[in-house]
Formats: C-alpha cells, structure tokens, sequence
C-alpha cells in the first residue's frame, strides 16, 4: 500500500491550509486571494512574488482535490525513489518552469494581438480587422458577437460609419487588457512535472482516467495526456480556463531535469 511520504505531506498540509485561509479571508476580509495569482509581467496586478505564490494557489474544491489526489499518488512514489531533498527541488523546479513557459506563451499571445492591434491603429481597414480578430478564436465569441464583427468588417469596407474604427479598436484594447490580466493559480504545472517523472521511472505501471476507466500503461498514458494538452492549448477554446501551456512546462521542464540527472548525476544513476 502506498504510503505518504514527508515532503508530501508537508506539502499537501501547506496547499490546503492555504486554499482554506485564502476562502476565509476572501468572505471575512474581502481581500482578493488572486494577489497571490500569477499574473502576466505587464499586467498592472504583476508583483514578483507570485511566481512562488501562485502555485499554492487553487480555484475551487474540484481543482485542489485533483491536484492534491495526484501529488499524493505520484509524488510519494517519486519520493521514496529519489529521496526527500531530491524531490523538493524537482517540485519546485517544475513548478517555476511552468510559470515561465505559461508566462512565455502569453507574452507570445499578448504580443501578437498589440502588433495587430497597432497595425489596425495606423491602417483601419478590413484586413487589418481580420488580421486582429484571426487571432482569437471564433467560439470565444456569442452570436451578437459575430454578428457585431461581419457588420463592423463591412462598415469598415464601404466606410460609411467614420466611428466604426474608433469602436474596434475599443473592442482590441479590452480584448488584450483581459488577456493581460487573466490571473493563472494551482500545483497543476508541478504535478504534470510529477505525472512526466513517473512515467519515465515507472514506465509499466497502469494508470487510468476516471471519465475513462480502463487501465493504461504509464509510458502510453503519460504521452497521451501531453499531446492533448498541447491541442487544447493551441486551440484554446472559450469554455476552457485552463493554463495548458502551464502543465506543459512542468512537464517539459520535469523531463529537462531528468535528462541532465542522467547524464551528469552520479548518484542519480546510482539509485
């Protein structure tokens, strides 16, 4: 029977204490628990402290129990195989790579939107429109939405509505300030670090989803789970809050530590 390791359980201890603290002090306080969120570098909410705060952070119930169930599951397997002190380091190395290509991909995103957003400013017109607008997908918008963007592109074709443009880049500026300041809390980059190791160490052992209950090889699994992350990521879809590129890093990250372990760690290899 799996048995929780310490580095483990102290960490889970912090985790819960902290989600019920943040709860409490939310209702009794009124203070916004999402100070402690990680925030994009050119959001006006950044502070530098919440690259470390953030992942002891959760949303909801749902998302620390998951989280929480994971590390226990894997990380007090990883523990007892690498040791305590080897563990926490390939925790919180994973947990900081998340944030770095999570903040990464923002950057990227956020970036593209400006430059299109500046091309529209200079030359208001329907391709640069569309230019803007390509950027984010579709199913993010309602029918009024769509609706608002075939009248607004056509306005701007035929320009009869001189303050059409002037709308539309009102429209762009909000489209970035809420990509900018979209908080990003959770373990989860950590814990996909953890899933990646125990894949690579336990390669045969069986793991199963709950909405897909049949037993599946780590080493298959593990692979599975990465690439649909990084669809789900890409195509970022608006029913999804999820931080992909997040879970990515960890995972990527995890999987960078591992290899260096190998190839330069003695006493790695001696385990």
């Amino acid at each position: 029977m799996l048995q929780i390791t310490p580095v483990v359980k102290q960490l889970l201890i912090i985790n819960i204490v902290i989600f019920v603290l943040s709860m409490v002090m939310a209702q009794v306080a009124d203070i916004d628990p999402n100070a402690l969120a990680l925030y994009y570098p050119g959001s006006p909410n950044f502070r530098p402290y919440q690259i470390v705060t953030h992942f002891f952070m959760h949303a909801g119930l749902a998302h620390i129990f998951f989280n929480m169930f994971a590390l226990f599951m894997f990380g007090s397997a990883l523990e007892a195989k690498w040791g305590p002190k080897r563990f926490l380091f390939f925790y919180f190395f994973c947990a900081i790579g998340a944030a770095a290509l999570h903040t990464g991909y923002v950057h990227y995103h956020v970036s593209g939107l400006e430059n299109a957003e500046m091309a529209f400013r200079n030359n208001p017109d329907p391709t640069t429109f569309h230019n803007f607008f390509d950027k984010i997908p579709a199913n993010h918008f309602s029918k009024e939405g769509k609706d608002w963007l075939i009248d607004t592109e056509s306005a701007l074709q035929s320009q009869t509505n001189p303050g059409v443009a002037a709308e539309a880049q009102k429209v762009m500026d909000e489209f970035i300030s809420e990509e900018k300041n979209t908080a990003a809390v959770g373990a989860s980059g950590a814990i996909y670090g953890l899933l990646l190791a125990f894949g690579m160490l336990f390669p045969n052992v069986k793991l199963m989803l709950i909405f897909f209950p049949v037993p599946i090889a780590a080493k298959y699994f593990i692979p599975f789970m990465m690439l649909l992350e990084l669809f789900l990521g890409v195509n970022h879809f608006s029913w999804d809050n999820i931080a992909h590129f997040a879970h990515l890093g960890g995972a990527l990250f995890g999987l960078l530590l591992i290899l260096y372990w190998r190839k330069f760690d003695d006493s790695y290899r001696a385990n």
